[in-house]
């Protein structure tokens, strides 16, 4: 018989020559388990996606709810579905008041490629600023505005008009000026290895899109809903985006995206061309409920009040003569090696020990840990332990 291992090379489309190749059967919590029963305990979240673990009791009854309702109706916005305007209305309240106008799409890059051409169409300006190592997704338009050459040199040509600047240098915004029609920037670069910059430079960023006429876009899809100590990232840095992009933690464990930005700015979509963006399962009413009752778990169990605990826990604990610094914000954290040859068999004897972890893309001498935000105590130093073990 063959097994899911040998379909799973013989079908499935493969994205490296030495996928991870693990078989899970179920998940629960901070823990995923293996056909044998082993646990592995996650660190990296699905990438930033479990925020609130896997399989939250809440959110799995959010779902069976909306299925024993409907699922797929019609294209989005064009019924009135109590799980997209309920989601919608939850995401508005927690975000200042302009930001009023909520798109539903499936994921981060539809994201990025929706407020892209939002950008454009309402300031009718073409050219783009993003920053050098920055990661917006691997869709055409959004690896245009992806940072890092290697990662796209092979799919060029991409889309033209786009320019880039060096993530926090204040010097570099002034190569802003009238012609753009938007700088896209991640409020903490998540693939660079959790890079984060100053107060000073997000208001002088702010302040030149004012004079310029530019939007700014937070791309929020990683280091948003919590993962570092406040639900937006923005409001560590005392600025409001005019659009917000947000997915992974978003939904759940759920697929879902969002660009969030005003009435005005958005009601360009809707004429000249009518429909001027276009999605059928956007907003998928599983998905939308799953979303928000992702949002209520996070406010009512408290879980971005205790981020920062966990997170000093995990650099008391993480100390090592190979580790050479920890870079985090809450609970989006690099732990830095030498280099990936030292780090690469330390992410192997890990899996093995039963700890999921990975690096950068961008960064790969770094170790990402971003466990879900439910993560206990008593776990973080059993993950710790089984780290350092590994080290």
């Amino acid at each position: 018989m063959t097994t899911n291992r040998q379909l799973f090379l013989d079908h499935m489309a493969q994205t490296s020559g030495t996928p991870l190749m693990l078989e899970i059967e179920r998940a629960e919590g901070v823990f995923m388990y293996d056909h044998d029963g082993k646990p592995y305990l996650d660190l990296i979240s699905g990438i930033g996606v479990s925020n609130v673990g896997h399989r939250h009791p809440k959110v799995m009854q959010a779902i069976q709810d909306q299925l024993d309702k409907y699922l797929h109706l019609m294209v989005y916005g064009e019924f009135v579905q109590s799980p997209q305007v309920s989601l919608a209305k939850s995401l508005v309240d927690t975000l200042p008041e302009k930001l009023n106008a909520v798109y539903l799409l499936n994921s981060g890059s539809e994201a990025v490629e929706g407020a892209l051409k939002l950008a454009k169409r309402y300031t009718g300006r073409s050219k783009i600023m993003s920053c050098h190592n920055a990661y917006h997704g691997s869709s055409h338009g959004a690896l245009s505005v992806t940072g890092d050459e290697e990662f796209k040199r092979n799919f060029r040509p991409l889309l033209p008009g786009i320019h880039h600047f060096n993530y926090g240098d204040i010097s570099d915004i002034d190569l802003i000026d009238d012609s753009f029609a938007a700088v896209i920037i991640e409020t903490v670069q998540g693939e660079a290895g959790v890079v984060q910059t100053t107060t000073e430079y997000f208001q002088a960023l702010r302040e030149k899109c004012n004079e310029t006429g530019t939007l700014l876009i937070l791309d929020e899809i990683q280091c948003g809903f919590g993962r570092t100590g406040k639900l937006w990232a923005f409001e560590h840095y005392g600025i409001e985006p005019d659009i917000l992009l947000s997915a992974k933690g978003l939904g759940g464990g759920m697929p879902i995206g969002a660009f969030i930005s005003s009435q005005e700015i958005m009601s360009c979509l809707k004429e000249n061309p009518i429909l001027g963006h276009i999605t059928t399962f956007g907003g998928h009413p599983v998905s939308s409920a799953a979303a928000n009752a992702t949002i209520k778990v996070i406010q009512e169990e408290n879980l971005i009040a205790q981020v920062q605990e966990k997170a000093e826990l995990f650099k008391s604990l993480l100390v090592h003569p190979k580790i050479k610094s920890i870079r985090s914000i809450g609970l989006m954290m690099a732990v830095e090696f030498e280099d990936y040859d030292t780090l690469k068999p330390i992410i192997d004897r890990a899996l093995e020990n039963g700890v999921l972890t990975d690096w950068f893309l961008f960064c790969n001498n770094s170790m990402r840990i971003a466990p879900p935000l439910t993560i206990t105590k008593e776990e973080i130093e059993k993950a710790c332990e089984l780290v350092l073990e590994s080290i």
